[in-house]
């Protein structure tokens, strides 16, 4: 545990809290001691851009390195802690959710973030007197609870962006299929008629030129045409994937938190 002096050169030193493998989580903020016996028990540790941000951290096994405050808790786990008012007392519930998000047993009513000696500890801010502390408070702004008279309004935007991602896979793939063609082809083909033809003056020598009586033969070739069949392989076209770019349009909804302002205590007759 963690003695009264550690804490106070801690703050007084504007130190910083440390993961055990040495990353910076933020810088001290507050530190909160028990009601009984004034034992510094929690610390709250500033992160996020200008310190807007702070987070409860254990003080059960924390060791004092230096100016910094050694915790056995890593960045994330901090920074996703549970939001609590760090202006405020520590009731049973919100120390139960903190037990459960470091994985403690128990729970114990700390007090709150008022100075002075009935705390039994300094439970000022880093970089902060006493005299300082005890002024009283004009809201939580991002510069710190004891601000000027002004009151800082914030608001979230949304930023929309694209991001290029795979959806699908495209790709030409070559199969040979068998088709049957029919087409009729003209032929050709020879056939033997018999002519007759009477002895006439004008062929009676070449019927009387042979022997009077003999045996003969003769012979006639015929011919027919028939298809034939030829394939051969010719290139028909040329196929290639190609990409186009089209535009559509997305309807993107999403909630966006605001801050208002509202006065109390202004008498607005007295105004006109």
């Amino acid at each position: 545990m963690l003695a009264k002096e550690h804490i106070d050169q801690l703050l007084s030193k504007n130190g910083n809290v440390l993961s055990t493998d040495g990353d910076k989580i933020g810088s001290i903020g507050e530190v909160y001691a028990d009601d009984d016996n004034g034992q510094p028990t929690w610390v709250t540790v500033k992160t996020g851009l200008f310190g807007t941000s702070e987070s409860f951290v254990p003080l059960e096994t924390a060791r004092v390195e230096g100016n910094d405050l050694v915790v056995p808790y890593s960045k994330d786990q901090v920074k996703d802690a549970p939001r609590i008012d760090t202006d405020s007392h520590l009731d049973p519930a919100e120390e139960d959710r903190l037990y459960q998000h470091y994985q403690l047993g128990g729970a114990k009513t700390y007090t709150d973030a008022t100075r002075g000696s009935d705390a039994g500890l300094a439970t000022g801010r880093a970089g902060t007197s006493d005299s300082d502390d005890t002024r009283g408070a004009v809201g939580r702004d991002t510069s710190g609870p004891t601000t000027d008279d002004a009151m800082t309004r914030s608001e979230e935007r949304v930023n929309i962006g694209t991001e290029r991602e795979a959806t699908g896979r495209v790709r030409l793939r070559k199969y040979v299929t068998t088709e049957h063609v029919t087409k009729t082809v003209p032929v050709q083909r020879e056939e033997v008629r018999l002519e007759r033809e009477p002895i006439t003056d004008t062929n009676r020598g070449s019927a009387m030129s042979g022997p009077d009586l003999s045996e003969e033969e003769h012979e006639v070739i015929l011919h027919e045409e028939r298809p034939v069949v030829e394939k051969e392989t010719v290139p028909v076209e040329r196929v290639r994937l190609d990409k186009d770019t089209v535009t559509d349009q997305v309807q993107v909804d999403e909630e966006v938190r605001q801050e208002r302002i509202e006065t109390d205590g202004i008498d607005e007759t007295r105004r006109r």
